[in-house]
C-alpha cells in the first residue's frame, strides 16, 4: 500500500471540502495529514486517519517563519518516506513542494485562489518566483479557474502540460440537498463567510442600507461569519438599525440557507466560491460579482445575476431586481441552479478527476 502525504494551511477547510477525496483515496493507500489543528482534525482521526500538527502561519511574511516550516517539511518527508504528496493552499503549495523537489519526491499543488498575494505588484512578483521554483519537478497543479491558470501561464511559473483545471472542490449533492424555496417576510439575503474588505462586505452594507431605506421593512441581510476588528462597530450599527441580523460563525450552514430568499457574495477575488455551489445545491438564487472563482457557479440572469466587482450601484441594482421578482421566479432560479451543480459540480465526478490526475502515468497531466 503506497502513502499519500497531504498538507494544507486549515484543518477545519480540509474536512469540510476534501473529505470525500480523502476518504476514496483511504480505500488503496496510506494517507496522511499535515496540518494545523483548527478544527476536525479529531474527526478525521476518529476515521483512522492520521494527522500531524504542521504549524502554518497563512498570512504572515516572516522569512524565519517560513524558513521553519520549510525545515519541518523536510523532516516529516525524511520520516514519513511518502510515496506521494498533495500540498494546498500557497504555503503548503511552495514549501512542501521545494521539499519535495530536493528529495524527489512526485507532488501534486492545488491553487485554490490567487488570494491578496498577487493583487500587490512586489509581493505577486517574490511569489510567482517562490512558485516557479517549487514547481520546478511538480507532477500535476490543479486550478479552480481557468483565469488563474492562465495566470500561471503568463508569468512563466509553469506550462500548460501540468495543469488540470477543476469545477472547484465540488459539492456534495446529498449532504446539500435540494430544500423548499421560502415564501416569508421579510425578504431575507444571505452572506455567508469571512466578514472583511475583500468579500465585498462594504458594498453590500451600503447597497443593504440604500435598500433598506428604499424599501422600509421589507427585506433584511442575514451575516454568517467572523468580521474583522475593523468591521465590528459597523455591523453593530447595522444589526441596531435593523438592517442586518449578525448569527456569528456556524459551524453548520445549511438552516441559513435554507431560510435565504437569496445568497449575495460580492468578493473582489476567488479560486471557486464553496459558498456559491452551496446555496446553488440547496436551491437558492445568488447575486455574485462577475470575477474569475465566482461567474462559473451562475447562469447570469438564469440560476442568479452577476454584478460588476467593487461596484456599490450595479450590485444595488441587482439585489433590487431579486426582491422585485415574483416568488415563482426566484424558485425557478434555485431550481435551475440546483441542476447546474448536479450536472458540472457533483463531488463524485471533481474527486473521480482529481484521483486520475494524481496517478496519471502520463507527462502531460491535463484532463
Amino acid at each position: 500500500m503506497s502513502k499519500i502525504l497531504i498538507a494544507t494551511n486549515h484543518s477545519y477547510m480540509l474536512y469540510r471540502f476534501r473529505l470525500e477525496l480523502i476518504q476514496t483515496l483511504r480505500q488503496e493507500h496510506e494517507v496522511v495529514l499535515l496540518m494545523p489543528f483548527v478544527g476536525h482534525e479529531e474527526d478525521f482521526q476518529a476515521l483512522g486517519i492520521r494527522c500531524i500538527k504542521t504549524d502554518v502561519d497563512r498570512r504572515g511574511i516572516n522569512p524565519k517563519t517560513d524558513w521553519k516550516l520549510f525545515q519541518t517539511y523536510r523532516e516529516l518527508l525524511q520520516q514519513e518516506k511518502p510515496d506521494m504528496v498533495v500540498t494546498y493552499s500557497i504555503k503548503p503549495n511552495i514549501y512542501m513542494g521545494l521539499a519535495c523537489s530536493l528529495k524527489k519526491i512526485p507532488y501534486c499543488a492545488n491553487v485554490q485562489g490567487l488570494g491578496t498575494a498577487f493583487q500587490k505588484p512586489v509581493l505577486a512578483s517574490v511569489v510567482s518566483i517562490l512558485y516557479k521554483i517549487a514547481f520546478l519537478r511538480v507532477k500535476t497543479v490543479f486550478f479552480e479557474n481557468a483565469s488563474n491558470a492562465q495566470v500561471f501561464q503568463d508569468r512563466h511559473i509553469m506550462k500548460a502540460d501540468k495543469q488540470v483545471l477543476l469545477n472547484g472542490a465540488g459539492i456534495n449533492l446529498q449532504q446539500y440537498p435540494y430544500q423548499a424555496y421560502p415564501g416569508q417576510r421579510p425578504f431575507r439575503f444571505l452572506y455567508l463567510g469571512r466578514i472583511m474588505e475583500e468579500k465585498g462586505v462594504n458594498e453590500l452594507f451600503a447597497a443593504m442600507k440604500r435598500l433598506s431605506e428604499a424599501y422600509p421593512g421589507e427585506a433584511v441581510l442575514d451575516l454568517v461569519g467572523f468580521y474583522e476588528d475593523s468591521h465590528e462597530e459597523q455591523v453593530k450599527q447595522l444589526e441596531a438599525s435593523g438592517v442586518v441580523c449578525f448569527y456569528g460563525f456556524q459551524s453548520e450552514p445549511t438552516p441559513y440557507y435554507e431560510k435565504a430568499d437569496c445568497v449575495v457574495l460580492p468578493s473582489y477575488h476567488e479560486g471557486m466560491s464553496n459558498v456559491l455551489l452551496e446555496a446553488a445545491a440547496i436551491g437558492r438564487p445568488v447575486i455574485t460579482s462577475d470575477i474569475p472563482g465566482c461567474r462559473e457557479a451562475v447562469d447570469d440572469g438564469v440560476t442568479g445575476y452577476l454584478c460588476q466587482v467593487r461596484d456599490e450601484d450595479s450590485l444595488y441594482e441587482k439585489m433590487e431586481q431579486m426582491l422585485l421578482l415574483s416568488r415563482d421566479c426566484r424558485e425557478a432560479m434555485g431550481l435551475k441552479g440546483r441542476q447546474k451543480m448536479e450536472q458540472e459540480f457533483a463531488k463524485e465526478q471533481v474527486v473521480a478527476r482529481t484521483i486520475r490526475a494524481i496517478f496519471s502515468q502520463r507527462d502531460s497531466a491535463v484532463v
